[in-house]
């Protein structure tokens, strides 16, 4: 029996040091962008750049210090990204109301209600998942031109009030199914009508997986990068992807790398505080998506 319990302790450490080697493995390169944003432009025209933000410059003449030098050109400097940081959040705050609110409304159709054609109309709308997205850019560029909406941020936020994605779509009907139908009935008989019935019942039960969506959402439009690169050309309209693409894809100097790792800590922070405020929800949401089928 001691033999058993030691085994297993050995197994048992073993597997939380493999953990922690694997954490560092992934972790270096986000550490790596830090510490390079804290760097000086004396300490990066060094060959060899150290990993640490400070020590001596290239001639080994300057002590070289951590410095915010970088966050300060990327907010009030040199780039000033506060209004391509306006311009995102506006993508990305429409979207996250758009995308769970559209797709619940349509999610609650197909798990809730009943009506000829029901299963017909969702299978085709899963097939549209078949559909790489590659293949739909140059029909919806010409659609959205066609309309007016081709220089513009529309075609990145009004489609999602249509239902906000098939996989979305999806995934909150899987949840509603998890719901027990008694619910939906018994407000039913008491004379409540389908829309007071999802917004009333059914929707504050769905608060996990609707912030599995909106967090999903967050993460996808916040550093989405295709899509503005198609409609936005207008140096103002810029969101914060592609305003970092624009400055630091060419003419990019050794000198130019703090403020390029700034901009990419600042475009990983607000996923990551997210991400550890609602990983709990996250996790609840995907578990009881999965649960009935």
């Amino acid at each position: 029996m001691k033999a058993h319990i030691k085994r297993k302790t050995a197994i048992d450490i073993a597997f939380y040091i493999l953990l922690i080697v694997l954490s560092l493995v992934f972790i270096f390169p986000y550490l790596f962008m830090v510490n390079k944003s804290l760097s000086s432009e004396l300490l990066v025209k060094r060959t060899l750049v150290p990993f640490f933000p400070w020590g001596w410059d290239q001639d080994g003449l300057v002590w070289c210090r951590p410095t915010f030098a970088a966050y300060r050109n990327i907010f009030a400097g040199k780039y000033n990204y506060l209004k391509n940081t306006w311009n995102t959040l506006k993508i990305v705050l429409f979207n996250m109301v758009a995308v769970p609110l559209s797709a619940s409304v349509v999610a609650y159709g197909f798990a809730k209600l009943e009506f000829f054609g029901k299963k017909f109309l969702f299978a085709l709308m899963i097939s549209t998942l078949l559909l790489p997205s590659m293949v739909l850019q140059i029909p919806q560029y010409i659609l959205f031109t066609s309309i007016g909406w081709g220089q513009s941020a529309k075609p990145l936020t009004w489609p999602n009030l249509l239902g906000g994605g098939a996989m979305n779509i999806f995934l909150v009907r899987q949840f509603m199914r998890s719901i027990p139908k008694d619910l939906d009935e018994a407000a039913k008989i008491d004379g409540a009508g389908p829309f007071m019935r999802y917004a009333l019942i059914t929707m504050p039960l769905c608060v996990p997986i609707l912030i599995y969506l909106l967090v999903g959402t967050f993460n996808g439009y916040w550093s989405d990068f295709f899509g503005p690169l198609i409609y936005l050309n207008v140096k103002d309209e810029y969101t914060l992807a592609i305003a970092i693409f624009r400055d630091f894809n060419s003419n990019y100097k050794m000198t130019e790398v703090p403020n390029g790792m700034a901009a990419g800590v600042f475009m990983s922070v607000f996923p990551a505080i997210l991400f550890f405020l609602f990983q709990r929800r996250l996790i609840d949401g995907v578990m009881i998506t999965g649960m009935k089928g």
